[in-house]
């Protein structure tokens, strides 16, 4: 069977200017085309397959609006339509997009081009390139468009942008529709025809070019944003396996993660919802993502529970907040971003699963930060003020806030209220007395134990807990320390029965391209129980469901000792792992434990000193992260050590005696799976080593018995 080719009808909208016509002329030489006028379009367009409209000076609405019901029937049919340069900003005009394009009209100073998305790399517009950055343009006044703080409200995001050497993932440049039978591509990436391209960047524009039209004459369509619970698990198998994606730590099903977000049982069901971002793997245009579980430990990916609203106060943002009880009625409370402005915003739902929710109309239920503070004003914001702890006593709900204050130091606001829409504010709960300049206190939770209450915060660089009592409205510190000594930030906890359960977010330590090509970002800790001895010290411990993750046993209650500069290779080995053991110095100055090892150059040392643990992950990986090491302080009555240490991926989290924490991000080679042990300076013993694999708990190759068909 003999296909006709592809027939094109290059839409003008009055003379040709230059670009259209060498554009025209390019067309020709490959594909049956012909120019045809705006004015001219009558329905049915019959004659084409693709309609392509490609201008790089300014776009007038009007007469693209009078047209748009003819493109709407001509896509209606089957008809495909390629928008390129600043023409994607006639997305709305044409009724293809009710969000058009933030940015439209800059010129190029330097190679720019598309940053194609891996989860898409079979698309027939980067079929055959050697890589996701194709650059298309070195210089000129080209007309773009593009997204960049907003997302498209029907279309799905394909490409963003490179500029020289340089990932610019929040610059969103391509973007795919369906529409009817139809579907649209909006490239406004620099495309230039009129201009003497390089001859590689002049083959990158072809091969994107041809592409994308071949993609339009299709019967496939365009990409869609997953809508449906089914559609967010598709997402996460197409995403495929990677060797430095965790198997048993929860990760989102493709792009984007960072703070856990609402955690909160609901009908029988345990429902995580984290900062998600649906364009690709990095921080933009945060909605809240959603996943539930039975045990807090396999997840069910579900639909995206909250994005920004276009005309909403939460247009450039759904951030960080917390799910309550209202009376029976779920709610959250989280902070919208719109402009310089963050401010609390509240959602509710009737719906038993949680999918679906709707904004309260009078949001921002707080208008404004207190004026009798000096709050910290950014390039971004005019008050840095944002995250939300939420929690009822006696009559009242209350609330903490956390922000920066402008002479320097962080703090935690408290704000009060009858019915969680209308709020007072109480003043400081807690101040960073002399804190540092710059500093802002994110994600504020009190958690109480009875005899105590620990307030956490997360101040960029690390978690800091605080332990004492709350009187009269201000917190009173007695002991403070930082809750995880490594790649940790921003966790949140729900009360489950007589036992609070945190996770927090596992930032990446790679760096943008490598997320980038992965095609996702960030993972949640396991679930910790968090408690406060008797003696008003910290606990954190795994919750004792993680233990059901056990598979396979590959070391059982082993003990050895080690001489000075002996290394001993394990039986455990594996990426995903549960390493059980206690060890005793005796006399030497260090002990060491590598996993993820391969040779003799290759491994994740974890050093125990008697006084802390040390995580070195200088000879670790092929992306070495920085600070190559971590520690977190072990006090010499902690003796022996009793650690657990969860390999998963890229992912290494470490629970010493049940007080102390400390998390890693390693990025070993594929063949990295030994495990050691060795002595330093003197003799050490280990007393008990056991060790388990792992089994899959999200996604592809998890047990279909405890995958669930929701």
């Amino acid at each position: 069977m003999t296909h006709s080719p592809t027939r094109v009808g290059v839409l003008q909208d009055g003379p040709l200017s230059d670009e259209q016509d060498a554009a025209l002329a390019w067309l020709e030489e490959r594909l049956p085309a012909e120019a045809v006028s705006f004015s001219a379009l009558e329905t049915p367009v019959e004659r084409f397959d693709v309609l392509w409209y490609h201008r790089s000076t300014p776009v007038e609405g009007e007469p693209l609006a009078e047209r748009a019901p003819t493109i709407d029937a001509f896509l209606e049919d089957g008809g495909g339509l390629l928008l390129t340069l600043r023409a994607m900003a006639a997305v709305d005009a044409l009724g293809v997009e009710s969000v058009p394009p933030e940015t439209v009209g800059e010129g190029v100073a330097e190679p720019t081009g598309v940053l194609w998305r891996s989860l898409y790399e079979d698309h027939p517009a980067v079929a055959g390139a050697d890589s996701l950055r194709l650059p298309t343009c070195d210089r000129g006044s080209v007309g773009v468009a593009r997204y960049d703080s907003v997302l498209p409200a029907a279309g799905e995001v394909l490409a963003s942008t490179v500029r020289g050497d340089r990932e610019v993932p929040g610059e969103m440049t391509v973007v795919g529709w369906n529409a009817g039978a139809g579907s649209v591509l909006g490239v406004g990436a620099p495309v230039p025809f009129d201009e003497p391209l390089p001859e590689d960047l002049a083959a990158n524009r072809d091969r994107l070019i041809a592409g994308c039209l071949e993609s339009l004459a299709g019967d496939d369509g365009q990409p869609r944003p997953p809508r449906s619970a089914g559609e967010m698990r598709a997402l996460r198998e197409r995403a495929g396996d990677d060797a430095h994606r965790p198997d048993y730590h929860f990760t989102p099903p493709a792009n984007w993660l960072n703070d856990p977000n609402g955690l909160i049982a609901w009908n029988g069901r345990y429902h995580a919802f984290y900062q998600y971002n649906p364009a690709g793997p990095f921080h933009d245009t945060i909605h809240w993502g959603h996943a539930t579980s039975d045990d807090l430990l396999y997840w069910d990916d579900e639909p995206v529970a909250l994005s920004p609203s276009p005309e909403g106060p939460d247009r450039d943002g759904c951030w960080s907040g917390c799910a309550i009880d209202d009376g029976g009625t779920p709610t959250l409370l989280y902070t919208g971003g719109r402009g310089r402005k963050q401010l609390p915003c509240l959602a509710t739902t009737t719906d038993p699963d949680l999918r679906r929710w709707e904004k309260y109309d009078g949001n921002p239920v707080i208008a404004e930060p207190p004026e009798d503070l000096a709050l910290l004003e950014t390039d971004h914001w005019e008050a840095e003020f944002r995250d939300h702890c939420v929690w009822r006593e006696g009559d009242r709900w209350h609330q903490l806030i956390g922000t920066g204050l402008a002479d320097g130091g962080g703090a935690v606001l408290r704000y009060s209220s009858e019915n969680l829409r209308e709020w007072r504010y109480e003043g400081p709960f807690l101040v960073d007395e002399g804190g540092s300049e710059g500093t802002v206190w994110e994600c504020p939770e009190l958690l109480d134990f009875g005899d105590y209450k620990l307030l956490h915060v997360s101040n960029y660089d690390e978690v800091v807990y605080f332990i004492g009592e709350a009187r009269d409205g201000r917190f009173e510190i007695e002991r403070r320390g930082v809750l995880d000594g490594g790649d940790f930030y921003a966790p949140q906890s729900m009360q489950d029965g007589d036992r609070h359960v945190t996770f927090g977010w596992l930032p990446e330590a790679r760096d943008v391209g490598a997320q980038w090509d992965a095609g996702w970002s960030g993972a949640l800790s396991l679930p910790r129980v968090l408690s406060v001895g008797p003696d008003g010290r910290l606990r954190q411990r795994p919750a004792e469901a993680v233990e059901r993750l056990r598979d396979r046993r590959v070391a059982d209650g082993e003990s050895f000792s080690l001489s000075a500069g002996e290394r001993r290779p394990l039986s455990a080995a594996g990426r995903s792992l549960e390493i059980d053991l206690e060890v005793a110095l005796e006399d030497a100055e260090a002990f060491e434990l590598s996993v993820l090892e391969v040779g003799r150059d290759e491994r994740t040392a974890i050093r125990y000193t008697g006084e802390e643990v040390v995580v070195d992950r200088g000879a670790s990986a092929d992306h070495p992260p920085e600070p190559t090491t971590q520690r977190m302080a072990v006090p010499p009555y902690d003796e022996p050590l009793s650690m657990r240490a969860f390999v998963d991926g890229s992912v290494l989290e470490l629970y010493a005696n049940e007080r102390h924490c400390l998390t890693s991000r390693v990025y070993p080679s594929e063949d990295a799976t030994g495990v050691s042990a060795r002595a330093e300076g003197g003799r050490a013993s280990v007393r008990s080593l056991s060790a388990w694999t792992m089994e899959r708990a999200v996604g592809p190759g998890r047990d279909d018995e405890r995958a669930t068909t929701r």
